[in-house]
């Protein structure tokens, strides 16, 4: 779910599976090997992956430049690198 980026120093990669089209934008817990997240937003024109990006920029208090999604625009699985925190950084601060 959480694993240093082996191509960016200093990041990690989070591995996701998003619920678009939910009632309320939420990190809903693990799911198999993924952090689930639900988001209200359409999956359409980007507006989920905005959505998650505003979500998990608030939830581990960090700049919204500082998540990049590098993996699955179109799915719902989702891989997103995360720059400045480490790997137990980002388990403190989504409590999983």
């Amino acid at each position: 779910m959480i694993e240093p980026d082996p191509v960016t120093p200093g990041a990690v990669l989070l591995h996701l599976k998003v619920v678009p089209a939910s009632s309320r934008d939420v990190v809903a817990g693990v799911l198999g090997s993924r952090l689930k997240i639900k988001v209200a937003a359409a999956p359409e024109k980007g507006r989920a992956n905005a959505a998650v990006e505003a979500l998990l920029a608030e939830t581990l208090q960090i700049a919204r430049a500082d998540i990049a999604l590098v993996k699955g625009e179109t799915s719902p699985e989702k891989t997103v690198r995360i720059r400045g925190l480490s790997v137990e950084a980002v388990r403190q601060r989504l409590m999983v």
